[in-house]
């Protein structure tokens, strides 16, 4: 095998594992012997040492993982400390799914479907970046028009929202009369 395309290979290997893997795995992996897998490894520690690459490869005794440089650390944290994290209550995930079904819908139209008030979970999704206003919709008062962001394809690992899962027909009547009870329920109290 060539080297440069074994290299590339192991670091496509090293860097999807994340974690440290054996000479020996990585050898089976790429169908080399021990001795020439660790060769090209080594190999790649140079590069990235000549080259000062931001990445290194570091060694626990007959394991290996690539890493990030330790003087880059200052800079991983200032991002890792950027990135919120966050959690969807069940509202705010029904008010999600409906704006990606339904794209793009207004306010009302939201609240039509859900039956309730929908201002707290549409803020919060734009607070996440999962929701963005689109523009306005060519109608009396000019109303808000929402639609989902990137932010939401790269969270629900989909590339389009083509490849949102369908819910049949059955579902749908199912989902439609429970929110018809939930609502004659409310009207009742």
């Amino acid at each position: 095998m060539d080297e440069k395309k074994a290299e590339s290979i192991l670091e496509g290997l090293l860097f999807s594992m994340g974690d440290a893997v054996s000479v020996g795995r990585l050898a089976e992996a790429l169908g080399e012997d021990k001795k020439t897998t660790r060769q090209y490894l080594e190999h790649m520690q140079e590069r990235y040492e000549e080259e000062d690459r931001g990445i290194h490869l570091v060694w626990f005794e007959d394991s290996v993982q690539l890493c990030t440089k330790t003087e880059l650390y200052e800079y991983l944290i200032k991002l890792t400390k950027a990135e919120p994290k966050f959690t969807l209550s069940d509202t705010v995930l029904e008010t999600l799914s409906i704006i990606a079904y339904k794209q793009p819908i207004t306010r009302i139209e939201i609240e039509k479907i859900r039956g309730v008030s929908c201002d707290h979970a549409i803020n919060k999704l734009m607070e996440y970046d999962l929701v963005k206003e689109l523009g306005r919709l060519d109608a009396p008062g000019r109303p808000l028009l929402f639609g989902t962001t990137e932010q939401f394809l790269r969270s629900f690992g989909v590339s389009s929202l083509d490849e949102l899962p369908s819910m049949n027909p059955v579902q749908v009547e199912e989902f439609k009369k429970q929110a018809e009870e939930e609502i004659q329920l409310k009207l009742d109290i």
